[in-house]
């Protein structure tokens, strides 16, 4: 706009990631490592683990609905996950042992702030070499 000492500038508010797995729990997991290396590179340590058991209607939909349980345990109850183990999986479900560490601004600190994990150009495929996926972000 004239006048104005400034002019807006378009942003892309997201990020996302391409994940590898040798097996489809592998991929899941390090979906989840990956996740919490663009939240934190602080180390973590376990200091609370639970299970949690997640469904969705196929491979995609389970690993939105996976990441987005992992994000709420940073975004709703302030905790890094610091380790997760896959124990089943299948096509619409997984169980799981989450390893978390409680905040402490000073050990941890965050690198990004991830919003969301969206539908957005989802994908969870086969490969010859095992497993891949993209997840995008809102950041």
């Amino acid at each position: 706009a004239p006048g104005k000492p400034y002019r807006l500038i378009d942003h892309t508010a997201d990020l996302g990631i391409l994940v590898f797995g040798d097996t489809g729990k592998a991929l899941y997991e390090n979906a989840a490592r990956a996740m919490f290396e663009l939240i934190t590179d602080s180390p973590l340590g376990v200091k609370i683990s639970e299970e949690v058991r997640i469904e969705g209607k196929d491979r995609p939909d389970l690993m939105v609905n996976w990441l987005r349980e992992l994000l709420y345990f940073w975004t709703g109850k302030e905790r890094l996950v610091a380790a997760v183990e896959i124990r089943t999986l299948s096509e619409t479900g997984l169980f799981a042992v989450v390893g978390t560490d409680p905040f402490d601004p000073g050990r941890h600190q965050i690198r990004n702030e991830l919003k969301a994990v969206t539908y957005h150009q989802i994908r969870v495929d086969r490969t010859d070499d095992g497993w891949e996926s993209q997840v995008i972000f809102d950041v």
